[in-house]
This record gives C-alpha cells, structure tokens and sequence, in this order.
C-alpha cells in the first residue's frame, strides 16, 4: 500500500516533482543537473554520453526497484511512462516550433 505524507511532517530537503501550483518541477531540475549540462556543453550528445545517462538510469531503477512494493511499483511505473511520453512529446513540439516558418527559396 502506498504511503501517505503528511505536508507538515514530510521531509524539508526533499526535491518536490510539483511546484504550489501543481506544475512539474522534473524539467527544471534537470536541466541543473551536472551530467546533463557538461553532456550538453558542446551543443551535441555523441554515444558515450547517452551511454553513461542510460547506466545512470539503469543504476538508479535497479536500486529503487526492489525497495517498491506492488501497487506503488506499478504507480512508479506509470509515471516513468508518462513522464517519458511528456518528455518526448514536449521536445518534438519544441523542434516543431523552432523550424523556420518560410520556405528557403534559392
């Protein structure tokens, strides 16, 4: 069963996922996190880069795996996918909106 957090006794430096007004955080956080910026410094991702990323998260879920019971593993899970989905989704709209509007005829 999952647990519930009271606000007033929840941990003070916990990293929230959702701003006051409900909206995500995630997106903010990462783009402060170290790996991700010296990974983005030269306006590219080559293989090794993604590869490391990949063994981080790959490092990450098998520790936090085990410690979730059933109905809050498949709630993580969930949210894993819909996260991912949003992420796909929101940079595919931001490459659709940074193409030129016009033709280059020359």
């Amino acid at each position: 069963m999952a647990r519930k957090t009271d606000k007033s006794t929840a941990n003070s430096n916990r990293t929230h996922w959702l701003d006051e007004k409900s909206n995500p955080q995630i997106q903010a956080y990462t783009e402060r996190l170290g790996t991700f910026i010296d990974a983005l410094a030269d306006g590219k991702i080559d293989d090794r880069e993604l590869d490391d990323q990949e063994a981080r998260v790959i490092a990450l879920m098998k520790k936090v795996e085990p410690e979730l019971p059933d109905p809050l593993h498949h709630e993580v899970t969930s949210l894993l996918c819909e996260l991912t989905a949003y992420n796909i989704m929101h940079t595919l709209r931001e490459l659709t909106e940074a193409r030129p509007k016009t033709k280059f005829r020359g």
